[in-house]
């Protein structure tokens, strides 16, 4: 048994391949604590939280308190990806946790860990590539009108028409970072025109990021108004809490493309619905909703010029191999005393 300031435990699943690569890491400078048997039933590939009626039994449930109270690294929060303020009072020695989603911001705070010294590093940049593939998943649905090419194979009617392309069209990422920079490089390959909106703009930022024009959050209507295509990668803050408002969505282009790739909350729910209703918002692409799961009188659902995505488009099988990647870094970083080193550490304060 090693010290209790080095035993690590998972509290989420995670395939026993990559567990044995950082069991493979760590060596003997650190207990590495996996009971597969206290996690729910997978639902899916890389699924971090398991069947919801998964219960522990008495024996389970001592053996699960016991590795929580030893454990000062945590893979995920007690409770998998959704975690839980209950859990993490059970883990009074944890010191780092290594979470399986990007956007944890606000679970963070509210757990009561945002003025604590628990270091919290996050799966940020893993989903950049499915998350992309999901953005012109939807544009190239919208641009070619799956819709009407489907009903028309159905009705084996042969009637040609014109359809639209993304060549020279703007698309706008609100929030650009990893996942933006993603989405540039793609909408280059369609000859798009690329702008989006940053905290801290500059021209050496955008450079990064391979955009072509970025701008303060300050200019959002402005950035909103120039797009055919909206794409939301903004983390979920107080700032950023329903920015995408009726006055937002007034000021995208008639018939316009918002796609949310970020949180629902960044969003007025309500405001959409009627725009999309008016039609003055052409077409909406979401992956997440103010409500999860999205209950089942949404409007939402029977909304032609809607796509919906049950909060799966990150969801790839490479996920785990991912971020276990960013752990095992992480890991040899935490072991050898060079924290600053580490990669993707929350920033408590700003939540992101």
């Amino acid at each position: 048994m090693t010290a209790a300031q080095d035993v690590v435990f998972f509290c989420s699943p995670l395939e026993t391949e990559q567990v044995d690569r950082i069991r493979m890491a760590a060596g003997s400078r650190a207990e590495i604590v996996h009971l597969p048997d206290l996690h729910p039933p997978l639902r899916y590939v890389a699924d971090h939280n398991g069947r919801a009626d998964f219960r522990h039994d008495g024996a389970q449930e001592a053996r699960w308190r016991a590795a929580l109270l030893s454990a000062a690294l945590l893979w995920d929060f007690p409770g998998g990806a959704t975690g839980g303020a209950e859990g993490i009072v059970q883990a009074p020695r944890v010191r780092w946790v290594q979470t399986t989603s990007a956007g944890v911001g606000q679970m963070v705070a509210r757990m009561g860990l945002a003025d604590s010294a628990v270091v919290v590093t996050t799966a940020r940049g893993v989903h950049a590539e499915p998350l992309t593939e999901f953005v012109f998943l939807a544009l190239l649905m919208r641009s070619k009108d799956l819709g009407r090419l489907q009903r028309d194979q159905r009705a084996h009617r042969w009637e040609r028409h014109c359809g639209g392309e993304l060549a020279g069209r703007t698309i706008a990422v609100i929030g650009a970072g990893a996942i933006g920079a993603q989405v540039a490089r793609v909408a280059r390959s369609f000859v798009m025109r690329v702008i989006g909106t940053l905290a801290n703009p500059s021209s050496a930022r955008a450079a990064a990021l391979g955009l072509d024009a970025v701008h303060g959050q300050d200019r959002l209507h402005e950035v909103l108004g120039a797009a055919d295509a909206v794409v939301l990668c903004t983390p979920h803050t107080a700032a950023t809490e329903r920015m995408i408002d009726a006055a937002a969505l007034a000021a995208m282009k008639p018939g316009a493309t918002l796609i949310n790739i970020a949180r629902g909350l960044v969003v007025d729910e309500a405001a959409m619905i009627d725009a999309l209703r008016r039609r003055h918002l052409g077409f909406a692409a979401l992956d997440v909703a103010t409500v999860e799961p999205l209950p089942a009188d949404s409007p939402l659902w029977d909304m032609d010029n809607v796509l919906i995505s049950p909060h799966s488009a990150s969801t790839a099988p490479s996920e785990n191999r991912k971020i276990t990647d960013i752990f095992l870094h992480n890991l040899g970083c935490w072991l050898d005393g060079r924290r600053d080193a580490m990669r993707n550490v929350l920033d408590k304060r700003r939540l992101y």
